[in-house]
């Protein structure tokens, strides 16, 4: 953890862990989290009605992996944001308590076909549905504990192009918002990488297939009332079904949502009327098809010595805003029910969860607490010493839209708009920060100054 003492930043508190010398193990769960209709829903300003039914199920998929006394939870969610801190506290508590579980790492799809999730709840209000779910996500990660068994891990890439980049740049620098684009309009940057983490048994049959992809699941709009995983659902089940066609076993496909920030897919809120499906389905069988055709050329291998190295920090940045113009601008333009379903706590400081891992000291993966802008994820795998580098959006928390430094120069929504709460800068120290906590993974960093350490 990071503090802010005098103007210096100042290490107070790392979590670090790396076991290695012993069985790499993986275990897999899934439960549905599914709310009853009645709720508000997550993510359109203009959507006024509560939900109104489920199209298709939201689920929760828990990968377990474990290395000596290390245990590591991974989390995903068939919803707009993470739950808050005190929820993400009560299931690590419980995860621990129950597994023995070290790390926890809960992130969200960003459909916008779910419900509202509030970052807190006043005492006993949260809601029954969201606690039903953490109960069930709780039994989930025990349940794949006492499944873990002997895995291996291999990686692989491909390329899906079903989204576009939506803050448009004119000759005169100005920007406009293109918020949909059904004539798949070229635009940039965009990053079309699929990239596939795979875990299989120690006899080679496939656990779990892992898709990290940058798009905004927004194929449904405001007029949609009903819940949906959108383009994500889809994919997950395009890959299951066809490795299980193929009898080439039965994983459990998992969606890591990347940087789309300034991403939409390209048919992105198509009214229900104009058949809507159609096109999510489209979108996800696009994706699920790369993925499939990645993930069935990787050949996990074993590791002589396999390793799991996880740093938890905090990192403080300021609000971007005036506190006192954002407040009354936010009621001006939406109202009071502006903070009771949507804005964070206006506050002058913000402690954001980072989080870097390290599988076999070749693979990472580095996590942002919200909406990340593309070009932080391109960074971050073109910066990142390991061959195989993974970003994850919407990871440990939500706290808006991270544009880059130009990206907020330009303005946009999501740049300069109040959907954005952090201050500038923010994404690019939290890649920095994620790269330097890898290169001290792999000792290439050390806290102690070269020429005063000891003779060996």
């Amino acid at each position: 953890m990071l503090r802010r003492l005098g103007g210096i930043l100042v290490p107070i508190l790392l979590l670090a862990s790396a076991a290695s010398g012993a069985d790499l193990k993986a275990g897999v769960a899934k439960v549905d989290i599914t709310p009853p209709p009645g709720l508000p829903m997550w993510g359109y300003f203009d959507r006024r009605k509560p939900s109104e039914g489920t199209l298709d199920p939201l689920y929760a998929r828990i990968l377990v992996l474990e290395t000596d006394q290390t245990r590591f939870a991974l989390v995903t969610l068939d919803l707009g944001r993470p739950f808050g801190p005190s929820s993400i506290d009560r299931i690590r508590e419980a995860a621990q308590k129950s597994s023995g579980i070290s790390h926890l790492l809960i992130t969200a799809s960003h459909t916008h076909a779910g419900p509202v999730i509030l970052d807190e709840y006043p005492p006993g209000q949260t809601p029954a549905w969201q606690t039903a779910a953490e109960e069930k996500i709780e039994k989930a990660i025990e349940e794949a504990h006492t499944r873990a068994q002997p895995a291996r891990l291999g990686t692989g890439y491909g390329v899906a192009y079903i989204g576009y980049n939506r803050i448009r740049v004119n000759p005169d620098g100005s920007v406009t918002m293109f918020w949909t684009n059904p004539t798949q309009v070229p635009t940039a940057p965009v990053d079309p990488t699929v990239a596939v983490l795979r875990v299989d048994t120690a006899e080679g049959r496939p656990l779990a297939v892992l898709v990290n992809y940058a798009c905004h699941a927004v194929i449904f709009g405001p007029d949609n009332l009903q819940y949906s995983a959108d383009f994500p659902g889809v994919m997950t089940r395009t890959v299951e079904e066809a490795f299980q066609k193929a009898g080439r076993g039965e994983p459990l496909c998992f969606f890591l949502q990347g940087a789309p920030g300034d991403i939409n897919p390209y048919n992105a809120t198509t009214p229900m009327k104009e058949d809507a499906i159609k096109y999510r389905d489209w979108t996800g069988e696009t994706l699920g098809n790369a993925a499939t055709r990645v993930a069935a050329d990787i050949h996990p291998t074993a590791d002589p010595a396999p390793s799991l190295q996880i740093d938890e920090d905090r990192l403080p940045f300021r609000l971007r805003w005036d506190p006192a113009k954002l407040r009354e601008g936010l009621l001006r333009s939406y109202g009071a029910d502006i903070f009771k379903n949507f804005a964070p706590a206006i506050r002058p400081e913000y402690q954001l969860p980072v989080t870097t891992v390290l599988l076999n000291r070749r693979i990472a993966l580095m996590t942002m607490p919200g909406e990340p802008f593309v070009e932080f994820q391109m960074s971050w795998r073109a910066r990142c010493p390991v061959p195989d580098a993974f970003f994850l959006g919407y990871a440990g928390g939500y706290y808006g839209y991270f544009p880059t430094l130009l990206a907020a120069t330009r303005g946009g929504y999501g740049a300069a708009s109040a959907t954005t709460w952090v201050e500038v800068g923010a994404g690019e120290r939290m890649v920095d920060h994620a790269l330097v906590r890898v290169y001290e993974m792999l000792g290439r960093l050390s806290d102690e100054p070269e020429d005063l350490r000891k003779p060996q």
